[in-house]
């Protein structure tokens, strides 16, 4: 016993070599899983936040996927997809799949339905095949987005009014703004 007590002791000089590669894990650690966890942070901080969770390129998924924190995808996926926060499809990934989440970011390919509680967006580089459903929708200029999509929250907003003009009344008020001017 009195061998493992003092191997502990020596122990913490190893500990301080491997604590400053560490914060320079850019440019020490480039093919550790510590790189993919820097990587995810710059990608996830660009949208609000860290992603937890991470398929690389080169990952190959197939079958039902679940995330409990936010998530990146840069891979390919084939099956279902649910996440409780938010997830990110990136340029590289190709998913082929029924998605669920809080909020979905896309920059890659999606062949599949997207149903967010809060918030799809399609960035410029997505491409983009099946029906979404969210509050709130962004499609960038330059995405492809072929389908139908559903703004209506699960549960049917009634303090939200919307009043159409007809296209003579849009006309004869754009007409008379510019004759103001």
């Amino acid at each position: 016993m009195a061998l493992f007590t003092k191997e502990p002791e020596k122990n913490p000089k190893l500990q301080p070599t491997t604590t400053p590669p560490a914060s320079s894990a850019s440019s020490t650690q480039p093919n550790l899983q510590g790189s993919a966890g820097s990587q995810t942070g710059r990608a996830g901080g660009a949208a609000g936040g860290e992603a937890r969770a991470y398929l690389d390129r080169g990952s190959k998924l197939s079958g039902k996927i679940s995330f409990e924190g936010p998530a990146r995808i840069d891979g390919e996926v084939d099956g279902e997809i649910n996440a409780k926060d938010a997830l990110t499809i990136g340029e590289s990934a190709v998913v082929t799949a029924q998605i669920r989440a809080a909020a979905v970011t896309v920059a890659g390919k999606v062949s599949g339905d997207i149903i967010a509680s809060q918030r799809i967006e399609i960035r410029p580089s997505a491409k983009v095949n099946g029906n979404l459903s969210a509050p709130v929708l962004v499609v960038q200029e330059g995405a492809l987005f072929e389908g139908h999509c559903s703004m209506q929250p699960e549960g049917v907003r009634e303090d939200r009014k919307v009043t159409v003009f007809p296209k003579e009344e849009r006309m004869a008020q754009a007409a008379g703004g510019q004759k103001q001017a």
